[in-house]
């Protein structure tokens, strides 16, 4: 194995998109309930797919919920937390014994410039960066792996998926990849070292 590819979003990064919501709606139980409400994370997947969330928002028939979900946009600095640095270590560590580290995250075109100004870690830590939004795929889709072996010349059974999500991590395996479904930098670890990584 030579390539170790990362998702972003609460592997690397915290993200709470309730943050985005607390300034008007008090508390994350309203927060949370707007969410659920205005379908915000199936529009948010589509977001990340590549399309825009003023055109998302008009979507949202209620003119409350609908001026508030258009708020997203200024509000995204909330919802990018801290880094999670135990994974940044282990990151650290894997290019140090030689290992090519890649990222494939699901994030929107719009936001993600946000994500690089707040975390400029991000802008050149990896090889290769796959951004969703703007390549108009994501996970768990199987193009959206083939696309990063294409642009790292890697071969699949070479490359080591990790993310939060038990789908992209199969969608991963569906492509050939190894994954690993990350809940926290210690278990990373420990399978790191497992597989002879780390």
């Amino acid at each position: 194995m030579t390539s170790v590819v990362f998702d972003i979003g609460n592997v690397l990064i915290e993200w709470d998109p309730v943050a985005a919501f607390l300034p008007d709606l008090g508390c994350r139980t309203e927060a949370q309930a707007f969410l659920e409400r205005t379908g915000f994370h199936a529009r948010n997947a589509r977001a990340d797919r590549g399309e825009r969330f003023g055109a998302l928002a008009q979507e949202i028939s209620d003119p409350d919920d609908r001026m508030l979900f258009s708020r997203y946009l200024e509000r995204y600095a909330l919802t990018l937390r801290e880094p999670i640095e135990g994974t940044w270590d282990i990151v650290n560590r894997l290019k140090r014994r030689g290992h090519d580290v890649h990222a494939i995250t699901n994030w929107s075109a719009e936001t993600w410039p946000i994500g690089l100004t707040l975390h400029p870690r991000l802008t050149d830590t990896f090889g290769v960066t796959i951004v969703s939004g703007r390549e108009g795929m994501g996970k768990p889709e199987p193009a959206i792996f083939d696309l990063l072996c294409q642009r790292a010349d890697v071969p699949p059974q070479d490359c080591l998926f990790i993310d939060d999500s038990p789908a992209n991590v199969k969608g991963a395996r569906d492509a050939g990849w190894q994954g690993h479904h990350f809940t926290s930098p210690e278990t990373l670890e420990a399978d790191l070292t497992e597989r002879g990584l780390l």
